[in-house]
């Protein structure tokens, strides 16, 4: 999702700050192919939960472009724990998956404000996820950060309002590598959907482009990308 975010904020005439904790071959990949395409980009490392981290990678944006408009929080954790074996979650996924799915977002929040302020204001998108309104996600705790944050995103848009709007999109499934979903996963999501499809990753990005610069009356809202799952229950067989 977020090379794919990446891609088209780029073809849109964004200059992208690609941002990687462990991943540079990918992320380099990500930078070259846009810079081919015409764009302007960079990668930028940086664990973001991690508010030092952080804060280094914003710095390094405002020293390279003086300004940064749009802040999409992708980055996520998760290892998937079956509900119903309370032992297997163990305090270390735990507090990764809270360090990074929430936390990481409010420091990128905190750290990117002053700089948006600066300019006028911007656009904050968050990538929380479905099982945020159903609680049937990879973990209890996954479900439990990605309620969180879809909370964090009404509190932070009432709160940077009216010079920063804040908004966030929820992914049902995706045909990623994110939690090592077995390839049966996928067709059973597919199956279980009113529309029989799961979003690709590039239908994730184009909402994530809407809230961004287009959903100029938005902030505070969560649009879930499920293929109407969540709103419509599991497909009724006739």
């Amino acid at each position: 999702m977020g090379r794919a975010i990446s891609t088209l904020f780029a073809a849109e005439g964004a200059r992208v700050a690609v941002n990687y904790r462990a991943s540079q071959k990918e992320t380099d990949e990500v930078v070259a192919a846009i810079k081919a395409a015409g764009g302007e980009a960079f990668a930028v490392q940086a664990n973001v939960s991690v508010e030092a981290e952080v804060q280094a990678m914003i710095a390094a944006i405002d020293e390279r472009w003086g300004r940064l408009d749009v802040l999409v929080n992708n980055a996520g954790w998760s290892q998937v724990t079956p509900h119903p074996q309370l032992d297997l979650l163990t305090d270390e996924i735990w507090d990764r998956t809270l360090d990074i799915n929430l936390r990481g977002a409010f420091y990128c929040v905190r750290q990117a404000v002053p700089l948006m302020r600066r300019n006028g204001g911007g656009a904050i998108v968050n990538n929380t996820s479905a099982s945020a309104f159903h609680a049937a996600g990879s973990s209890l705790v996954y479900s439990a950060s990605k309620a969180a944050l879809v909370n964090l995103t009404m509190g932070l848009a009432r709160a940077l309002a009216p010079d920063i709007r804040v908004n966030a999109f929820a992914p049902g499934m995706v045909e990623t590598r994110f939690a090592g979903w077995p390839a049966d996963s996928f067709d059973k999501a597919r199956a279980s959907t009113p529309l029989e499809k799961i979003a690709s990753a590039e239908e994730v990005a184009q909402t994530a482009l809407f809230l961004a610069a287009e959903a100029t009356a938005l902030t505070g809202e969560t649009i879930v990308i499920d293929g109407g799952r969540t709103r419509l229950g599991p497909k009724a067989y006739k």
